[in-house]
């Protein structure tokens, strides 16, 4: 990313970070140290939306995403550099000259809470770069129209997927299979889970 762009995007996530006191500033930066930390699947943003709302803090969808975006990144960069509170004050100054000195307060004060924690969960992250199952459901249906139902009137089964990706994001995948390819997918679970009970 041309240094342009990317201090337009840095001041856009600040202009963002402004908008919010310095609670829930905290309350957020709080939700995302505890996935950072292990503690957690996943970063919610819909939760943190919500408490949004509940304070009367009113961001569009794309405002609220950059502020978690870039805070993940500040959080994950300032972990694997094992920077310490004064160390991320100073390069976000250096970054945007538009920081409010209760958002750095803030931001210095629980990153020395935490970023020997987040330093150390980085390194074990490290070798463990992978989505992660975090919720699954599943509901019978009957097909009206299928691309893979030979025939209308056909059960089918749908299945809604809750995934962690490596940045911390969750994501959602859905699809559906016919009866004999969901019970070969949970014939193929129970082989996985026999095995995983082995190690």
């Amino acid at each position: 990313m041309p240094a342009a762009e990317e201090s337009h995007g840095i001041n856009k996530a600040v202009d963002n970070i402004c908008k919010i006191s310095p609670d829930l500033l905290a309350n957020t930066c709080q939700h995302i140290l505890t996935y950072l930390q292990g503690h957690t699947r996943g970063v919610d943003s819909a939760e943190i939306s919500d408490r949004f709302q509940q304070a009367g803090v009113q961001l569009e969808h794309e405002a609220l995403q950059s502020i978690i975006r870039f805070l993940l990144l500040t959080f994950r960069s300032a972990g694997k550099s094992n920077l310490s509170g004064d160390d991320l004050v100073s390069r976000l100054e250096e970054s945007s000259n538009k920081w409010p000195k209760a958002s750095l307060q803030v931001l210095h004060k629980l990153w020395s809470e935490h970023g020997a924690s987040v330093h150390a969960q980085q390194e074990v992250h490290a070798t463990l770069s992978i989505n992660q199952l975090v919720d699954m459901q599943w509901k019978l249906g009957m097909a009206v129209s299928s691309d893979t139902c030979r025939s209308l009137n056909s059960p089918y089964v749908s299945l809604l997927l809750k995934m962690v990706e490596p940045s911390g994001q969750i994501t959602h995948r859905s699809f559906e299979m016919t009866i004999p390819q969901f019970q070969n997918f949970h014939k193929q679970f129970k082989e996985m889970a026999a095995v995983m009970e082995t190690v």
